[in-house]
């Protein structure tokens, strides 16, 4: 049986992508281990059909937390049985690159997004530069390569010339349990999930819901903005329509989610990470049957053309006052107004027709024999 070591930065608890690979690695018959770490606040872990190891770290952010990573993890990999090592994002590239090349193993690459045009990094340029060095270095010596969805697979062979199978980042067929609202009416809840960082939306939410009098707003995620947000939806005369639920187990998100009459999914342009990414809730909501708004960006808009699971608005703005940002506001209520009632105009079998279609197409069934066929040849 041939063992697989893949990493990750984060604590394994909510990566649905990465659970997803693991578990398809195992069905294939491949022994898989996922290295994660464990912060202070990280909840147990469901039992999972493959191993998991999470390191407690000194560190928890900045240079000194990635350095102590990929040192530690460099050090498990050094010694650990394996066949292969899968670094998922390039935070985690310098440890398995330089195991795999001493110990003559295979190496995987999974890219969940262009991580040095993150917008954490847009205004640090000597990071972004350091990041950029790591992938040269570290891509040419990748055995197989995966991204997800065909924009980001671009880009990285635009800058290195590497070739990236695109696995988009799907959930779990539920075509069969797919069931839409048979009503449509006010008050109306929309849903919020995912990060809640910058750039992301949620800011833009909370002051459009002053213009939206039937529409409550959950945010269901976490992230570096969660308590400064949470705190200023707290100060506003509508914050009694505004609910954080901070971060939930798959199964309650999943529950949520089919709760909700309008999805949520507003990116700032802050780069090409955000331009070209392709956000799993697109396909989480189509999957719930639930409408979504999104951003009008290429992958995005791709998706709902091609399915009709939701309704195009335009990028947030930077900046979060005066008055280009109060017409900005006006108009992201006009377009949340309008999806909600050309989706209650819908009759309900038409909407179980375009909701079903989608979720029979936009899911990880579909995906995970594209990952197994371009792994099957180096192991």
């Amino acid at each position: 049986m041939k063992r697989i070591i893949l990493a990750v930065t984060n604590d394994v608890v909510t990566d649905q992508r990465v659970d997803r690979t693991c578990r398809t690695l195992t069905q294939a018959g491949y022994s898989v281990t996922l290295i994660g770490r464990r912060l202070p606040d990280s909840p147990s872990l469901t039992p999972r059909p493959y191993s998991v190891c999470r390191m407690r770290l000194l560190f928890k952010r900045n240079v000194w937390f990635y350095a102590e990573y990929n040192v530690r993890l460099f050090l498990k990999l050094l010694f650990a049985p394996a066949d292969a090592f899968w670094a998922n994002d390039t935070d985690t590239l310098p440890a398995c690159t330089l195991a795999a090349f001493l110990r003559r193993r295979r190496l995987c690459f999974d890219a969940h997004e262009l991580f040095p045009d993150v917008p954490e990094l847009i205004e640090r340029p000597r990071v972004q530069a350091v990041w950029r060095k790591v992938e040269r270095i570290c891509l040419p010596r990748v055995d197989a390569a995966f991204t997800v969805c065909q924009s980001v697979a671009d880009v990285y062979h635009s800058r290195y010339g590497i070739n990236m199978t695109v696995v988009r980042n799907l959930p779990l067929s539920a075509v069969g349990s797919l069931k839409v609202r048979s009503t449509f009416a006010p008050p109306y809840t929309m849903l919020y999930q995912g990060a809640v960082n910058v750039g992301r939306g949620v800011r833009e939410l909370v002051d459009a819901m002053q213009h939206l009098p039937q529409c409550r707003l959950v945010v269901a995620g976490v992230g570096d903005l969660y308590t400064s947000l949470r705190s200023y939806a707290s100060t506003l005369d509508w914050s009694d329509r505004i609910q954080f639920l901070g971060r939930l187990e798959p199964d309650c998100l999943h529950a949520l989610t089919a709760q909700a009459h309008l999805g949520l999914c507003l990116l700032e342009d802050l780069g090409l990470n955000y331009r070209y990414s392709l956000p799993n809730r697109i396909a989480d909501f189509a999957q719930a049957g639930v409408p979504i708004l999104a951003t009008n960006f290429p992958e995005i808009a791709r998706i709902l053309s091609q399915y009709g699971t939701g309704d195009l608005t335009e990028p947030c703005p930077a900046q979060k006052e005066g008055e280009a940002y109060r017409l900005y506001l006006l108009r992201l209520a006009s377009d949340i107004n309008s999806a909600l009632q050309r989706w209650g105009s819908i009759p309900p079998d038409t909407r179980q027709q375009i909701f079903s279609t989608a979720a029979s197409q936009l899911c990880w069934d579909n995906e995970q024999h594209l990952l197994l066929s371009a792994l099957r040849p180096l192991l």
